[in-house]
């Protein structure tokens, strides 16, 4: 089987725009969180949220092409312009009918359905529809204008599979190299669903912190006192690339991917199972397919919501599986720091333990005030400052509705 690494990143999330401004934010452990900007979010139970700042679609796309696409496209375009820039693959010199693009978004163009509803639904029923409507609002829409930009003819598709969709995405996308159908891919998720529709759908499940007098310390994962997740926008995109065709071209090479996990619940459409046993799995599969043990792994990225159930359930499997290992392992949820990115959180996760491995450090679980007694306190969960490691290998679990986990492996190469 063929070795698949990673040869170029690229992303633009709420505590930075581009890799550089993304590792400064996550070396520093700020909070991306604020007062929602892009709606009057004053009659919500939440009014905030992780917002990208002051981002221009204009510097990756013209004019026109932006107003045919969503928000989420708009990421993906830019967080993969960077990826491609940073690889320093030359266009015309690959295949490009053996590079592809498998792009996820677990919503998809929301806000572009919203205001079509406003307009045309709410309004006097007369059917003037944009003519760019659904193309704007397909989620696929992301894997296909990157295509179309560069040009790759190769496998193209996109992952749906809630919070855990673009940890699919690069799990996928390793396995096509790796069973030498492509020679590169794009691979990752973007994700904008900042809007009454999305904001209004999670407060009313309650899954939501409501924390509007401190916005910036709301996501708490592993926090006694903590209420609920704070929704976060972004997205990231990994180059992955068989080693060979990697190391011919003179490729720098940021990481190796050598193993993913993908499971299901098969419990409940929000909660997840009480005994864990689909989050144990996904660990246990990706550490085999690595042919790693625990003690192998320095750092873990968890999903780490900062939801009641959920932090403590995947802590738990994480000590189930690691043993005696779990206390040895660093453990943080980036969450803390940018809120949850939903079917984008698995690509900026992972680009989160790239760049911990590549400068020797564990981004923080920022917020912690207040130790949970339902959370072993033996487990080092990184709080509130980085610390400085050698990271060999690293681990980043993503679990979405529906009950779909995935777990994948990077190490230095």
């Amino acid at each position: 089987m063929k070795r698949v690494v990673v040869t170029g990143i690229g992303a633009i999330t709420p505590i930075g725009n581009t890799v550089a401004t993304y590792l400064e934010g996550l070396q520093k452990g700020v909070s991306g969180a604020g007062p929602i900007t892009q709606f009057d979010a004053a009659l919500f139970k939440t009014r905030f949220a992780c917002e990208v700042k002051d981002f221009d679609p204009t510097a990756f796309m013209d004019k026109r092409e932006v107003r045919r696409v969503d928000r989420f496209t708009q990421f993906a375009m830019a967080s993969a312009a960077e990826a491609i820039t940073n690889s320093g693959l030359d266009l015309e010199k690959i295949n490009k009918l053996r590079a592809g693009v498998i792009w996820a978004s677990g919503i998809g163009g929301i806000h572009t359905f919203e205001k079509e509803v406003e307009d045309h639904v709410l309004g006097n029923g007369t059917p003037r529809h944009n003519p760019f409507l659904i193309p704007k609002m397909i989620s696929n829409m992301g894997a296909g204008m990157i295509s179309i930009q560069y040009g790759f003819m190769g496998i193209n598709y996109a992952t749906v599979s809630a919070c855990a969709s673009s940890s699919h995405a690069i799990i996928n996308a390793a396995d096509y190299i790796r069973m030498g159908k492509a020679d590169l891919m794009v691979a990752g998720g973007s994700e904008s669903t900042i809007s009454r529709t999305a904001v209004g759908g999670f407060t009313s499940m309650k899954a939501m912190s409501e924390r509007n007098d401190d916005p910036l310390t709301a996501s708490r994962p592993y926090d006694k006192n903590r209420d609920g997740f704070v929704l976060g926008e972004g997205g990231a995109a990994l180059i992955l690339e068989e080693y060979e065709h990697a190391r011919q071209r003179g490729a720098h090479i940021y990481a190796e991917y050598v193993g993913g996990g993908m499971t299901a619940d098969a419990y409940h459409i929000t909660a997840p199972h009480p005994e864990g046993i689909g989050v144990i799995e996904v660990m246990r599969i990706a550490l085999e397919e690595a042919n790693m043990q625990p003690s192998d792994i320095d750092y873990i990225n968890t999903h780490g919501t900062s939801t009641p159930l959920g932090d403590v359930a995947e802590l738990k499997a994480i000590v189930k599986i690691f043993g005696d290992e779990a206390s040895k392992v660093n453990i943080s949820s980036t969450k803390s720091m940018m809120g949850h990115l939903l079917g984008a959180a698995g690509s900026v996760e992972a680009i989160a333990c790239i760049l911990g491995m590549q400068h020797g450090f564990v981004p923080p679980t920022i917020n912690h005030f207040t130790d949970d007694p339902e959370i072993d306190p033996s487990l080092n969960l990184t709080f509130n400052e980085p610390q400085q490691r050698h990271i060999r290998a690293a681990l980043s679990n993503t679990f979405g509705f529906g009950g779909h986990n995935a777990s994948i492996i990077f190490r230095q190469v």
